[in-house]
């Protein structure tokens, strides 16, 4: 049912006459349902005349139309395909060439996914500069992208659906906000269903819902109302409805009425005034499916405005701190195609998720995310779409993707198999968030692969998470690191000075990290009295003026010396703390004293070495490794190269 919603954009050329004298009265009939819309009538009138053997381009277009539109995509499928099959066709080669993209969607949606490609491929050579060829030449195997995307959750049909169509998803102050057909409306002639209405229905605390009723009188009229928006604050709604205001029924030239935003503001009684339309409204196009990010300052909404670049785009407009809208801006080519983009969604994270059919997708219209969508909005940044993948994602139409990042659930609609009715709302719980590092262990001089390396993954507090010994591939891999967390990977092997390099995962699910540990080999002889820094290429660890604490940077630093020592069983070292010289010598001794008893604590504590493995001691500010002496001026850099710790082997 949705469809009305998002098909609606399209409009419909003159019916030509179908051949054969019999049946004129018929398909002049039917030619009048279509071109109202009234798919369900001109279905049954065209396959009454198709079944009597009658043939023709017009017919098998309207029927594969009425069908399509309808998202009963079997039968468009069958009717396309007798399209194809038609001598005409074949020989002439004059097709509009949407026919075959629609035929390649219906068999997308019935999962014939060769077939739909061969279809895709003709497409591509009679519309080589359209979009969707371009994402379509793009990803040759779209479908084992769409896999690795895919996750192992549970998909739920929620208890309220109707047997007619249900979709939409909004969260508002614990009432669960949709639209339906349900009710004893006047029919729509497009699908012969009720008009669409707002329903609020109660959120419990166990995820079970309660108190259905209709969302509220000044908002619900008898044509249809969709697609939700509120502030941040909860005083203003935005909301998709038909261009019905003041109680007239507007349409375009050619007798359409289309759909527009309006807003609305809570009152003191909880209820909904001031209902206007958005200053971007028209009746020659649609507005509808508005979006709000976190901030209450920017709306994406999907429109078939002049400058759109297909059947319905995505656009995006300044809410300003007044609470006027600024002037619409087209997403772009990266996003919208020359298909449909509609009912977006932006999350608290300002990640964007919107269904489409102008990609290559599962059939039908898909839900696709740009992660870090406002950042890169704002920034001028580069795109990345991303189809979310199964089960969230299915042959048919899936869309209004919803989701409460504060519960870890999330909502869709869909016209899937299996549904109560046209569509259905849907609910699923996001699996705990995971990510993978894979990388191979090599010599960094000669790209040589090195077998036996050991490599460890630590977490923030330098607990070691995993570890594993690299085979002749030198490959390893660590599974279900923690997402927006912080890991240091360490290789290290024989004749080798270890490798240290830090990684901080995202926010993806199943995002998958490749880290490379690039090996040193050693040239400098470990002996009695060399200082680690020369032995390993090691830093110095620094200290802040006056301070004795561990700076993140010397942490790194120090979680090498671990590596050192875990790697050489036996050797012991002394660490020589320092400071500058500024302050009397009797505090600079004392500051030392306290830095170096840090130093020794970390490495017994969190690096888990032997205390009998380490002695100690603070010279204040008597080994100066430069000219800044008590009374010679100095940068503070060249300060810094004093306040440091050093590690002396002396034992191996």
């Amino acid at each position: 049912m949705k469809i009305k919603l998002s098909n609606i954009f399209i409009s419909f050329l003159t019916i030509v006459a179908f051949s054969g004298y019999a049946q004129k009265a018929t398909v002049k009939k039917a030619t009048y349902d279509y071109n109202n819309f009234s798919y369900v009538k001109t279905s049954d009138i065209l396959l009454d005349v198709a079944n009597k053997g009658f043939k023709s381009v017009d017919l098998f277009q309207k029927l594969g139309n009425s069908f399509y539109f309808n998202n009963k995509m079997e039968e468009a499928a069958k009717w396309y395909g007798e399209l194809m099959n038609l001598d005409e066709v074949k020989l002439e080669n004059n097709l509009d060439p949407e026919y075959y993209y629609r035929y390649a969607q219906a068999l997308k949606s019935i999962e014939n996914y060769d077939e739909s490609d061969k279809w895709m491929q003709k497409f591509s050579e009679v519309a080589k500069d359209d979009i969707r060829v371009r994402n379509f030449e793009a990803t040759p195997n779209y479908l084992k992208l769409i896999d690795l995307q895919s996750e192992d959750i549970e998909i739920i049909n929620l208890p309220f659906n109707s047997a007619l169509s249900d979709f939409g998803t909004t969260l508002h102050d614990n009432e669960f906000i949709f639209a339906s057909s349900r009710g004893n409306g006047k029919n729509y002639k497009w699908n012969d269903q009720p008009f669409l209405e707002l329903y609020s229905i109660e959120k419990q605390d166990d995820d079970t819902f309660e108190n259905l009723k209709k969302f509220n009188e000044n908002v619900n009229t008898k044509y249809h109302e969709s697609s939700v928006a509120f502030s941040p604050d909860g005083k203003t709604m935005y909301f998709t409805r038909n261009n019905f205001f003041k109680k007239r029924l507007k349409r375009d030239e050619n007798g359409v009425n289309r759909l527009q935003l309006y807003s609305a503001n809570k009152a003191a009684d909880n209820s909904w005034e001031n209902i206007k339309p958005v200053h971007f409204n028209s009746e020659s196009y649609s507005v509808a499916h508005p979006t709000i990010n976190a901030k209450g300052d920017k709306l994406i909404f999907a429109s078939d405005m002049p400058g759109t670049i297909g059947l319905s785009d995505l656009y995006s407009v300044d809410i300003n701190s007044d609470g006027t809208l600024g002037t619409p801006i087209n997403l772009g080519p990266s996003i919208n195609t020359e298909a449909q983009e509609t009912f977006p969604f932006l999350n608290e994270k300002g990640d964007l998720y919107y269904s489409s059919n102008g990609y290559s997708g599962l059939g039908g219209l898909d839900i696709y995310t740009i992660q870090d969508f406002e950042n890169k909005l704002s920034s001028n940044g580069t795109y990345t779409v991303k189809n979310v993948g199964k089960p969230i994602n299915s042959p048919n139409d899936d869309f209004a993707y919803y989701e409460d990042l504060k519960v870890s659930q999330g909502y869709f609609s869909s016209n899937r198999e299996g549904g109560k009715g046209d569509d259905d709302i849907y609910w699923f719980k996001f699996p705990d968030c995971v990510q993978k590092l894979t990388g191979k262990a090599f010599d960094k001089k000669t790209n040589q692969l090195l077998a036996g390396s050991h490599v460890v993954l630590l977490d923030k507090t330098g607990t070691v998470v995993a570890e594993q010994t690299v085979g002749d591939d030198a490959n390893y891999n660590f599974d279900n690191l923690n997402c927006d967390s912080q890991y240091l990977v360490r290789a290290s092997k024989e004749t080798y000075e270890t490798s240290e390099i830090r990684v901080s995962t995202g926010s993806n699910r199943k995002e998958q990290i490749v880290l490379d540990s690039p090996l040193t080999q050693n040239e400098v002889r470990i002996a009695v009295g060399t200082n680690l820094w020369d032995a390993f290429g090691l830093n110095p660890i620094y200290f802040d003026l006056d301070k004795s604490n561990i700076r993140p940077d010397a942490e790194i630093e120090l979680q090498k010396i671990v590596a050192v020592l875990d790697k050489y069983p036996t050797m012991e070292i002394d660490v020589r703390s320092h400071t500058d010289s500024r302050a009397t010598a009797s505090y600079n001794n004392s500051l030392s004293s306290r830095r170096n008893k840090s130093t020794i604590n970390y490495l017994i504590k969190v690096g888990k070495i032997n205390a009998d493995r380490l002695t100690g001691k603070g010279y204040g500010e008597s080994e100066l490794l430069n000219k800044c002496s008590d009374g010679v001026p100095c940068t503070e850099e060249e300060h810094q190269l004093n306040r440091r710790s050093d590690f002396i082997i002396t034992k191996m």
